[in-house]
């Protein structure tokens, strides 16, 4: 497997460009096997997923990555888990939200989100 930090960094990278500008780019890297964890909701396949990431309560999203970490996972497969913590600037607000969202990458014709778990992060 190539430097799983720059691929885990692209990948991060690429997904919060897609999620702040149109959530239905993000449809491509989910599969039917696909998982995700919103806030304690959790949603399988690809077009679940979207429909709803696209359906959240708010117009606008602002990213801002703090951390990212990311190690290898599933032994004989091409895999890893990647881990981030940031803010977040929703709509109007001036606040940010801290959040933290862990991602597990498979390899299967390029990586696509195999789980997918999301959590606001109050203190």
């Amino acid at each position: 497997m190539s430097n799983i930090n720059d691929i885990a960094k692209q990948f991060v990278d690429y997904y919060y460009q897609a999620f702040d500008s149109d959530r239905n780019n993000l449809a491509p890297l989910f599969r039917d096997a696909s998982m995700m964890s919103w806030e304690g909701t959790q949603v399988q396949g690809a077009k679940n997923i979207v429909e709803k990431l696209v359906s959240l309560p708010f117009q606008r999203v602002v990213h801002k990555v703090t951390t990212i970490d990311a190690q290898p996972s599933l032994p004989n497969v091409n895999a890893l888990v990647i881990a981030v913590t940031g803010q977040l600037l929703v709509d109007e607000e001036t606040k940010p939200q801290q959040y933290t969202q862990l991602f597990q990458l498979v390899e299967d014709n390029g990586f696509f989100i195999y789980n997918d778990i999301f959590r606001l992060n109050y203190a």
